[in-house]
């Protein structure tokens, strides 16, 4: 089980990652990702769907068209974990190679 993050480590993982931003009162991470058209929306999120099973952590996700809400927050710890933040980070990859 991981541990949910303090608050200096919820700042300091957040500084490194773009485009994501708190939510639900810091329990949270958001982001909006928007691809050329909805078949490179939707091959992000198979690509980001193989890397959250190997993790067995999933985001809530939602997706219209070219664009993907992310949300991602540990419920096992109420919060914020770092797995969250590996899983957003990995986001940021794959969405830069698409």
């Amino acid at each position: 089980m991981a541990d949910k993050l303090t608050s200096k480590e919820r700042e300091e993982a957040l500084s490194g990652l773009d485009g994501w931003r708190l939510a639900d009162e810091d329990k949270a991470i958001v982001r909006t990702f928007t691809f050329a058209d909805f078949n490179a929306a939707f091959g992000f999120m198979a690509r980001v769907a193989l890397v959250a099973e190997k993790m067995d952590h999933h985001p809530d996700w939602s997706n219209s068209y070219k664009t993907v809400e992310v949300r991602l927050s540990s419920h096992d710890v109420g919060g914020l974990s770092r797995r969250d933040i590996e899983l957003a980070e990995a986001m940021n990859k794959i969405a830069v190679s698409h």
